[in-house]
């Protein structure tokens, strides 16, 4: 649950299969989380339905509006996910398409993000990681640019990403910057 005095962190996972290795990323990072920083993961980005403007109205699907507020009530956005075919996956551009709006005040504007997670290929998921983090910033969010983490996924050797200490302190580090963005705005405000 989220704390009144803590940085809370809204964390979308761009992978819908329910043992996922960006799945465990994400349940590894908010069991992890350093103190003072509460992460929640959203689920339900499979029930949103694709971005469309007649959609977006005074009707606005409830998958979508309970999106839009559990980004309008975090701090900051942690993005987990893999990477499809060389770019980001449709459920993570698709919920980035609908905290995009409405334009010039979206659910995200001014919120920092991170985007880290594992991938096949030996880039662990850099392109989609890029791509995403330039989608984020074009909706209104502020990507970390220093917050990245992308991993083969065999670096992992079949296990779960909690039994790799190297893997766990870089996370540890996402969220510290991450965390740090968040105190960084509320002083500049």
């Amino acid at each position: 649950m989220a704390e009144a005095d803590a940085v809370n962190v809204l964390v979308l996972v761009g992978s819908l299969r329910a043992e996922s290795i960006n799945r465990q990323i994400a349940a590894l990072a908010a069991d992890n989380a350093p103190a003072g920083v509460v992460l929640t993961m959203h689920e339900g980005l499979g029930q949103v339905p694709f971005y469309n403007e007649d959609l977006d109205n005074d009707n606005v699907p409830a998958a979508a509006a309970a999106l839009r507020d559990a980004a309008l009530a975090a701090d900051a956005v942690l993005a987990v996910t893999p990477e499809y075919n060389g770019t980001i996956p449709a459920v993570l551009k698709n919920a980035i398409d609908w905290l995009s709006r409405p334009y010039g005040d979206s659910a995200i504007k001014g919120k920092p993000v991170a985007i880290i997670g594992a991938a096949l290929g030996r880039y662990g998921g850099t392109w989609a990681h890029d791509e995403a983090r330039k989608s984020f910033g074009i909706a209104g969010a502020r990507p970390v640019e220093d917050a990245v983490l992308s991993v083969p996924t065999t670096e992992f050797d079949g296990k779960h990403p909690g039994e790799h200490a190297t893997f766990s302190g870089q996370l540890r580090e996402v969220l510290t910057k991450l965390s740090g963005q968040v105190a960084t705005s509320l002083v500049a405000n």
